[in-house]
């Protein structure tokens, strides 16, 4: 019996044979519980500083590849109070003292998801864990990527290593042709609002078919993203001239890439006919309430925000600035955009779309995560609405309890708006 991608990736990384003991480089097999080398560690600071505080207690003195280490400022930063400032005072310490090269302050920094993928610091077959849950975003590139604990972190930054159980895999294979506005963002809504945000718990799902091998890096991005929003562990593309054209030139180091065997187990297969989802629109308070934004209803809007680690890359950018170009935010409505790093933000900047967002009355905000965890720079009031293209619409996740989030991508985004509540760009780009 064949391997599945995620399969693969680890028994490239075991130590000591590992998996079904059958020497150095055998194969694993799923629920095997095994230790694997790590390629790249990652915090922020909220998680960094625990982090650093188990690593002290280990009486390790230094991490096993600063290289390998990366930290980076981006959830409450530029810091929101002084809480916040000392959160990032004690990764700056840290850094400084262990001479970490990676490690992204204020004016260098950007949203952890989407800055290490840029700054080339996940390579093809990489094995990657980070203190956010959203790491499963590296997917995209062929990478096996997940969260873990701050405690795992501190092990992982001292030893170089972890152990993790081998998920079962699910594969889901998109078919047909995308219709107009449809993106990463609606397939991974769909996916989800079909699969339930508990239908791949412990699991690995792989991404497939031609439809999603048309899609950008950025779509992928978001969908590999948005795995864990179905429980998965990582979400997974296999590599192709797409991502090799992407890593090339960027890549600190080699990739490695590795693909599914034809005959790999899988614990489901899910089909899908992309030519049949229009853009979406998770309702409150999960992502699974997805729904077609043609049967949104008439919910009216307080707040749009356009960014975060899943929609915050020059591409999403491009789309929201086509639909509100020459356009204005509707009175009594908040736009917030949010690129996703400094270099996004200076590009969007070369491009005119900075332009286009702040003559449409859009604040354009330095690269953060504040708003989608509800942590500063667009926290809700009680009884306001947003549609966001953040990853999360749990109840209270970007504010008071009583506030309500509804996901969509860009253009949905956008569109909102400019109408005043949820809308298809349809509405506004004839």
């Amino acid at each position: 019996m064949g391997h599945t991608l995620a399969e693969k990736i680890i028994a490239a990384h075991l130590v000591d044979g590992g998996g079904n003991g059958s020497g150095p480089g055998a194969g694993v097999e799923p629920s095997d519980l095994v230790e694997v080398t790590v390629d790249v560690v990652l915090s922020n600071d909220i998680t960094a500083p625990i982090a650093i505080r188990e690593f002290s207690e280990l009486g390790v003195e230094r991490v096993f590849d600063p290289d390998r280490v990366v930290m980076v400022a981006d959830h409450f930063a530029p810091n929101k109070d002084i809480k916040s400032a000392e959160q990032c005072q004690v990764m700056r310490r840290f850094a400084q003292a262990q001479g970490l090269p990676h490690h992204f302050d204020v004016g260098r920094m950007g949203i952890e998801h989407v800055l290490l993928p840029e700054q080339g610091l996940v390579v093809p077959g990489d094995l990657v864990v980070g203190a956010d849950s959203h790491t499963c975003t590296y997917g995209a590139l062929g990478a096996f990527a997940t969260g873990v604990g701050s405690t795992d972190v501190a092990v992982a930054m001292a030893t170089g290593c972890v152990w993790l159980r081998v998920p079962e895999t699910i594969r889901v294979v998109y078919r047909g042709r995308l219709r107009p506005w449809v993106g990463g963002k609606d397939l991974i809504l769909y996916t989800i609002g079909q699969i339930g945000v508990s239908g791949a718990r412990y699991k690995a799902i792989e991404f497939a078919g031609p439809a999603v091998s048309d899609l950008s890096m950025a779509g992928r991005f978001t969908m590999a993203n948005m795995a864990i929003e179905a429980g998965a562990k990582v979400g997974l593309f296999a590599v192709d001239d797409t991502t090799r054209a992407y890593v090339a030139g960027r890549g600190v180091r080699p990739g490695h890439e590795h693909r599914p065997d034809a005959d790999a187990a899988y614990a489901e297969v899910v089909e899908v006919d992309v030519g049949q989802i229009e853009p979406q629109v998770a309702f409150p308070h999960l992502p699974e309430n997805a729904r077609p934004v043609s049967r949104a209803g008439d919910v009216s809007i307080d707040q749009a925000v356009i960014g975060s680690c899943t929609n915050g890359r020059l591409e999403d950018l491009r789309v929201a600035a086509q639909v509100l170009r020459g356009r204005r935010v509707s009175p009594g409505v908040r736009c917030i955009v949010v690129p996703g790093s400094q270099q996004v933000y200076l590009d969007a900047v070369r491009e005119g779309l900075v332009e286009i967002f702040v003559e449409a009355g859009a604040a354009v905000s330095t690269p953060t995560c504040g708003p989608c965890l509800g942590g500063h720079m667009g926290v809700l009031a009680a009884g306001e609405r947003a549609v966001s293209t953040t990853n999360r619409n749990f109840r209270g996740r970007m504010g008071d309890p009583e506030s309500e989030v509804y996901l969509a991508g860009p253009a949905v985004a956008a569109a909102s708006a400019v109408v005043g509540r949820i809308a298809a760009p349809e509405e506004v780009v004839q």
